[in-house]
């Protein structure tokens, strides 16, 4: 396998950082509405409730890439990485370079969109 194992860990490590910050950094926007209107008009109660439902999609997807992360951590630490968790045969490197957490071959990853 041409992955630099140690490259891709430290990759891996840093983005996790980077996700977990910006889960805390944006806690604020994803609380809940203020409903009182004496306080905050009902459009801008309307464009606050329309921002909070797109923190809560991006912290949706940024939990979805924390977990894949993880993931690829994992397999990198069970010496599992590079491998398609499908079928078990080895990952293109250019794949794994466009993505490092891809878990499945490009063959398996084909067959599932089906």
């Amino acid at each position: 396998m041409e992955v630099d194992l140690e490259s891709v860990r430290h990759a891996l490590t840093e983005r996790l950082d980077e996700l977990r910050r910006s889960t805390d950094s944006t806690a604020d926007s994803r609380k809940p509405v203020e409903l009182d209107q004496a306080s905050v008009g009902r459009l801008s109660r309307m464009d606050a409730m329309q921002m909070q439902a797109m923190a809560q999609a991006t912290e949706r997807l940024r939990s979805q890439q924390i977990v894949r992360v993880q993931a690829a951590l994992k397999r990198i630490d069970d010496g599992d990485y590079g491998y398609c968790v499908a079928c078990g045969e080895e990952i293109e490197p250019k794949r794994l370079a466009v993505d490092p957490t891809v878990p499945t071959c490009f063959d398996c990853a084909s067959a599932s969109r089906r």
